[in-house]
């Protein structure tokens, strides 16, 4: 099941470069969203490194990359702040448990029953989400220590160095695809930075406003092994179970929806459940190893994929890339200035969003544009697995809705004085009530057929919309046929008695969907 990848020498080069730009990007978001979770930067870079490396060779999506990921850290932030990142450890191995055994069980086939509407509401929710992280790029601490807007040269230089790193991540390419444009920008921005002695804030600068602390750095050791430091007993897993819970749903839902857009990009099929897999052991893994644990990430998948990273090879080279940062080249990777960064972020800001949303308005049915919005602004005002959840939701019930609409019976009247009732479309809770409205108890002659050759009877509400009309023509008095009609339905038509007659012969072979 798990192959280790055979290489060209084409892929290769490919991924080895667009490993390395991805390494880059990484490392100010690793530290940003560990500070979201209230933990110490090194244990974000960890689950980096971790999550990226162990995801890249046993994952079910070449390609795609995974790291700490900010839908999980503001999880995990109240978790930390009232019992200590020790339980955030033991709730990321349990959450690691509850996704492998997803795997196991095939459950990440259930990514297929997202719409595409919500899939693309997703897509541009993380987009913004993704630029508006970006924005904080653009503050600075004032005199008094608060976050403030760039003022004056400070802000024009920013937006220049940003603009430089856009230009050459969108030009270049037309000029040569040798080298990954996004890591061109990146060394061309930090050279003019260093060169021309800029004044522009680096990636160093943003550690320590994060930290309060003057001497942080990116320079660290490789991860010790250490089991979480947590009592065994039933309370403990009182206290950590919903939040693996939640973090274990999250982590898959990012990661299916990531791979499944990183599968319409590149033409190629991932495979879902081998992903839940890979994602579990990973975090299991961080749990161990003192790291924060994550799930894939959507922005450095597009930079892997943009910089044509398509193996293995690309996410186990920015995952070492990143380590090899931390262990020796942290003095390198600090100087990075921050506006380069941004704008490689903004190119994938502008790559990810569906624009053709604004002409779906006028192209696709009302109730989809509707969800494709809702799960928009869902994201971006709370987190993906409450949007998805809310989309799925949303598209059913309208899905329902519509359906309910479509009932409907083709009356006639047979040479035995017999009125025939020729029911059209499916039964279910959403058209149940529709159906008993279809019948003219009173007015109808004694002898009664109601055929359900063309009708599908699909779930339990419209099992007992069955026996309820049977009832009511049987307290009238009055005889019934009921013909093709699923062999489900007959063990609960017990109410009508001998009135009701079920012409078992005639019925072809179909279930009810029941759960």
């Amino acid at each position: 099941m798990f192959e280790f990848p055979k290489f060209s020498n084409h892929s290769v080069k490919n991924d080895v470069l667009s490993g390395l730009t991805v390494a880059l990007a990484l490392v100010p978001e690793a530290v940003a969203f560990a500070f979201v979770a209230g933990v110490d930067p090194m244990v974000g870079l960890y689950a980096a490194f971790i999550v990226g490396l162990i995801t890249s060779i046993i994952g079910g999506r070449p390609g795609m990359i995974s790291g700490a990921t900010g839908a999980m850290a503001v999880v995990m932030v109240s978790l930390v702040a009232v019992h200590g990142v020790q339980y955030l450890f033991a709730a990321i191995l349990l959450a690691g448990l509850l996704q492998i055994t997803a795997g196991l069980f095939k459950l990440g086939k259930f990514i297929r029953i997202v719409p595409h509407p919500v899939m693309i509401g997703f897509v541009n929710g993380l987009a913004i989400v993704i630029f508006l992280a970006q924005l904080g790029q653009f503050k600075a601490p004032d005199a008094l220590g608060n976050l403030d807007w760039l003022q004056g040269e400070q802000m024009m230089l920013m937006l220049g160095l940003v603009a430089v790193t856009m230009a050459i991540i969108h030009f270049l390419p037309k000029l040569t695809t040798a080298v990954p444009s996004s890591l061109v920008a990146i060394i061309v921005v930090t050279g003019l930075v260093q060169g021309l002695d800029l004044d522009t804030r680096t990636v160093v600068d943003f550690l320590r406003t994060m930290s309060g602390d003057e001497a942080a750095t990116l320079a660290g050791s490789l991860p010790t092994f250490s089991v979480p430091n947590v009592p065994l007993s039933l309370e403990t897993l009182y206290i950590i179970f919903p939040y693996a819970l939640i973090l274990a749903a999250i982590g898959l839902i990012e990661s299916l929806l990531t791979l499944t857009v990183i599968d319409e990009m590149t033409g190629t099929r991932g495979q879902s459940n081998r992903e839940c897999v890979g994602q579990g052991v990973a975090n299991v893994t961080c749990s161990v190893f003192g790291a924060m644990g994550g799930c894939a990430m959507i922005g450095q998948s597009m930079i892997n994929v943009n910089s044509g990273g398509r193996g293995r090879l690309s996410g186990i080279t920015a995952a070492l890339a990143l380590l090899g940062f931390i262990l020796f080249a942290s003095g390198l990777i600090e100087m990075i200035p921050l506006a380069a960064l941004v704008g490689v972020m903004f190119m994938v800001v502008i790559g990810t969003f569906e624009w053709a949303t604004f002409k779906l308005a006028r192209r696709v049915p009302k109730q989809d544009f509707f969800v494709i919005v809702l799960v928009t602004v869902v994201t971006v005002l709370t987190d993906l697995a409450v949007a998805v959840g809310v989309g799925v939701v949303a598209s059913a019930l309208m899905f329902a809705w519509q359906h309910a609409k479509h009932i409907y019976s083709t009356n006639s009247m047979n040479e035995e004085g017999s009125k025939v009732y020729e029911i059209n479309g499916p039964i279910f809770f959403g058209s149940a009530a529709n159906f008993l409205e279809l019948f003219d108890v009173d007015n109808d002659p004694q002898d009664i057929i109601i055929d359900f050759a063309t009708s599908r009877v699909v779930d339990h509400s419209a099992i007992e919309a069955v026996d309820t009309i049977a009832e009511r023509y049987s307290k009238a008095g009055k005889k019934v046929h009921l013909r093709h009609l699923s062999q489900d339905c007959h063990a609960l038509l017990n109410k009508a008695g001998s009135l009701v007659e079920i012409n078992v012969q005639e019925d072809p072979i179909y279930k009810v969907v029941s759960q």
